[in-house]
């Protein structure tokens, strides 16, 4: 029954301390737990063997407070562990990500900018940016929000060509918010696939709102990924993907996660309460039986528990309006950023 069982994520991190509970720090961490991130093991363990061809990258900004983390899935084997495809997934986390502090902001999109270069690798000439999500729901307008606040680019060229000294360095930049399908009767596929077909970008970036496993990653964490994306996966409503396969063109994804599931919340507080018991003589019985349990154990109970009235029940804070406004200001200025030739030439 347990293998039935899957945590809702959309982040590749966080499918990764899943699999082996692997969210120890890495000076914690085993040497069979050190070789699974890449790093030397005396005698690797049948694990090693089946996460073999995924490596994590970590990184940690302490004077900025930003910590970077790059799961790369090299092989299809590594793809299939993860149930995530091959490719390059960063994570970027801080905690102070939906705080109002216009200079912190600015630390994080130029982060994202030199994180954006490496994956969009030199293609920056005609750049399509689709705002996933729907802009009447909040917590799903993430997208919508980045789109509105980007330097379109691509009519003025078209029209004008580069005679203004500061449209010699940007690239086309065009964007599209193509909304859900209850809203428009069509797969999100379907529009963007007419539209790149007619406007024929170099690239395509989509940018969603995303769900979290954990509430400490919860509006506090980018994720860029050079695989594309499947829009509303993370909370069981799965539609068609958005990748080089099915367009025809590289696609990158950007997320946030915004929202998390009812068993999300309830493991985390029992996560806590078991360690508050581990440090109490008097219930360190019980507290050791529960911490016994893995992860993937303990969020089965819950989704027994609490089925069938919560379990598909997704929460966000009650501050989301505001928190998107601000990351959705980090995105597009990112994006800003990486799309001027000081970045590298479009």
């Amino acid at each position: 029954m347990l293998g039935k069982f899957q945590v809702r994520t959309d982040l590749a991190l966080e499918a990764r301390e899943s699999y082996e509970d692997l969210a120890t720090p890495p000076h914690l961490r085993s040497a069979a737990d050190r070789a699974a991130f890449g790093e030397c093991a005396e005698h690797p363990s049948e694990a090693d063997e089946r996460m073999r061809g995924v490596k994590v990258k970590e990184y940690v900004d302490e004077e900025r407070e930003i910590y970077t983390t790059t799961v790369t899935i090299e092989t299809e084997n590594g793809a299939k562990a993860m149930g995530k495809p091959v490719g390059t997934y960063i994570t970027i986390e801080a905690p102070n990500m939906s705080a109002p502090d216009e200079d912190y902001h600015r630390e994080i999109s130029e982060e994202l900018a030199k994180h954006l270069d490496h994956l969009m690798k030199g293609r920056k000439a005609s750049v399509l940016v689709v705002g996933l999500g729907n802009r009447e729901v909040t917590p799903d307008a993430l997208g919508p929000d980045v789109v509105n606040n980007l330097r379109i680019t691509r009519h003025v060229i078209k029209e004008y060509g580069r005679v203004p000294k500061e449209m010699e360095s940007v690239g086309e930049i065009s964007a599209i918010v193509p909304g859900v399908m209850a809203q428009t009767g069509m797969e999100t596929l379907e529009i963007i696939r007419g539209v790149v077909e007619e406007t024929k970008p170099g690239l395509v970036i989509a940018i969603d709102a995303l769900a979290a496993r954990s509430t400490k990653r919860l509006n506090r964490t980018i994720q860029v990924t050079d695989t594309g994306i499947n829009p509303g996966s993370g909370v069981g409503n799965h539609r068609d993907a958005i990748n080089e396969e099915t367009l025809g063109v590289p696609v990158i994804a950007v997320g946030v996660p915004t929202v998390v599931d009812a068993a999300t919340i309830v493991n985390d507080t029992m996560e806590e309460l078991i360690a508050e018991m581990d440090r109490s003589e008097q219930m360190q019985m019980l507290g050791g039986t529960l911490g016994t349990l893995s992860y993937a154990e303990k969020q089965e109970m819950i989704h027994e528990l609490i089925s069938p009235y919560l379990n598909t029940m997704f929460v966000t804070p009650k501050d989301i309006d505001e928190t998107v406004k601000y990351l959705s200001y980090t995105i597009s200025e990112a994006l800003n950023i990486s799309f001027t030739a000081e970045n590298g030439n479009p």
